[in-house]
């Protein structure tokens, strides 16, 4: 399976906070991705780019906050996170970066 440039689109970054940490003990990686990408595609995605087997992909939208700025009111972007788990003996190594 080669790597396609679409990919690299999908996966946007490593999530690396004290809840994915705590996911990581059980095997589970936590990406940013697209808003429009689904589950299927983040497995391909994940696979084609860190040769690893993915189990299962459970993904959440996180909405984005209300924010003032400057005495104006604005909102933040939606996120969604996607959590990787791994099949038994695969791991992914997210401090060295992308």
């Amino acid at each position: 399976m080669s790597v396609r440039p679409e990919f690299y689109d999908l996966i946007r970054k490593p999530i690396v906070t004290e809840k994915s940490t705590m996911a990581s003990v059980n095997g589970a990686i936590v990406f940013e991705v697209a808003i429009d990408s689904n589950k299927p595609q983040i497995k391909e995605a994940v696979e084609a780019i860190f040769k690893v087997k993915v189990k299962a992909v459970n993904t959440a939208i996180i909405k984005g906050k209300s924010k003032s700025f400057r005495g104006r009111s604005g909102r933040r972007k939606d996120v969604k996170k996607a959590y990787v788990t791994l099949e038994q003996g695969y791991t992914i190594d997210t401090s060295t970066g992308f």
